[in-house]
């Protein structure tokens, strides 16, 4: 391996580390005991390993140090980080009792999570090699995401977990345990359909702005700072609102575009793709 291919790939090693390190921690501590302080952090972790998945990437392609072994990595470091550690604290923070029907369908839930989380990765992968030597169709697979990505899955499932768990949602609805079992465990399901899903989502790549460019700058700023707040003392309820409301514009721009039809040309980057893996 040339020596500027390591950079990339500390970068995904790093992320890898903040998925190893809440799955580890989940399995250390004891069910029923500081879940929430538990799923805070285990949000921050898996918040510093997306940055790291989206940074891996721009550093290999700004510095040409692009390649196989990097790829193969990134996808099995985001498999762990997005893809099982998210499981792992779903069935953490609910602290079933086994061998009971309700241990039973949030274990299935959680299976099926991250099976659908591993072959949404694959798929990529796959279809990602067979588009390289073809420039301009990789541009247009790549203009939006088939499926929803892992890591906005991953976003999803923890945000939602750490929301109902949190002050805020008992003082707006207080769920029974076994109605917030079951809410998130469904909501794990919908998550791995929409991972294997053809259903298109937003890329950062496909937003363009025409405005000046100090005007975007401010603008960014304005965002980041709102964020940057919002993390520090509203975490539960910015995160959900930001995961949740990425998911329902892709869902939203998919489903407008399946009553449009084919021939209608609104939002035609969301069609539904017809082709077999």
């Amino acid at each position: 391996m040339k020596q500027f291919y390591l950079l990339p790939n500390i970068i995904t090693a790093f992320g890898l580390s903040c998925g190893l390190f809440v799955i580890f921690k989940t399995n250390m501590t004891e069910p029923g005991v500081g879940t929430y302080e538990l799923l805070y952090s285990s949000a921050l972790l898996l918040l510093l390993a997306a940055f790291a998945d989206l940074l891996d990437g721009a550093v290999a392609r700004i510095i040409r140090a692009e390649s196989e072994f990097g790829s193969m990595f990134d996808s099995l470091a985001d498999a762990i980080s997005f893809g099982v550690a998210p499981s792992v604290l779903f069935l953490k923070s609910l602290s079933l009792e086994p061998a009971t029907s309700l241990s039973f369908f949030a274990v299935v839930g959680a299976m099926l999570y991250t099976i659908c989380g591993v072959l949404r990765l694959v798929r990529f992968n796959v279809k990602a090699h067979e588009l390289k030597t073809d420039k301009e169709a990789s541009a247009a697979y790549k203009k939006n995401f088939t499926g929803l990505p892992i890591p906005a899955s991953a976003a999803g499932a923890i945000s939602v977990n750490l929301f109902l768990h949190s002050t805020f949602a008992k003082e707006w609805f207080n769920l029974s345990y076994a109605v917030r079992a079951i809410t998130l465990t469904c909501i794990m399901v919908l998550l791995g359909y929409l991972m294997v899903s053809k259903w298109k989502f937003l890329s950062l790549k496909s937003l363009h702005f025409r405005v000046p460019s100090f005007h975007l700058i401010l603008f960014t700023v304005l965002i980041a700072i709102f964020i940057f707040f919002g993390i520090f003392y509203f975490l539960p309820v910015v995160l959900v609102v930001c995961s949740v409301g990425y998911i329902l514009i892709g869902c939203v721009l998919t489903l407008i575009r399946l009553i449009a039809g084919k021939k209608a040309k609104t939002l035609v980057d969301f069609e539904i793709d017809d082709d077999k893996d």
